[in-house]
């Protein structure tokens, strides 16, 4: 399936939606990282099993997108309140947290910051999985940590 582009009028809309809501601000308990099956293969998913991305302007342990002007609101960070939890493949050994500057915790997968996409409505959605957008490219996380896509 070819990757369609979203609209600069759409993700104005929802950055402004998601700027109403500090990052993190859905985080309830500790958050679920768990491997699945998708079209690119078994990656990285949520507790709802939507994909988790890494964003390659990252450092290890280190989120750039945050301080990037928009980013979060579009690719928000996957927070926790709590040690994150590994499960259905996924390995607790690669899962850390970093600090967000407002003040919440971001979940880390072999140092790698995770994060949702805002536009992904469906578990499993790849179809924004190589997307260069703020500087970088969003991939989807392999069980290892590596990039798919």
């Amino acid at each position: 399936m070819k990757r369609s582009v979203i609209p600069f009028v759409v993700l104005t809309a929802l950055g402004a939606l998601a700027l109403a809501l500090p990052a993190g601000a859905a985080a309830k308990g500790p958050a679920t990282v768990k491997i699945s099956n998708s079209s690119l293969g078994k990656i990285l998913v949520n507790g709802s099993g939507r994909t988790l991305y890494m964003f390659t302007k990252d450092g290890r342990g280190n989120d750039r997108c945050v301080t990037t002007h928009g980013c979060a609101s579009v690719w928000p960070p996957l927070t926790t309140n709590g040690k994150p939890v590994a499960r259905s493949g996924a390995k607790s050994r690669l899962l850390g947290t970093i600090r967000l500057p407002n003040g919440g915790l971001q979940v880390t997968y072999a140092g790698h910051p995770l994060y949702t996409y805002s536009a992904d409505v469906m578990p499993h959605e790849t179809d924004y999985v190589g997307s260069p957008q703020f500087g970088g490219t969003w991939y989807a996380v392999s069980s290892t940590g590596g990039k798919v896509g």
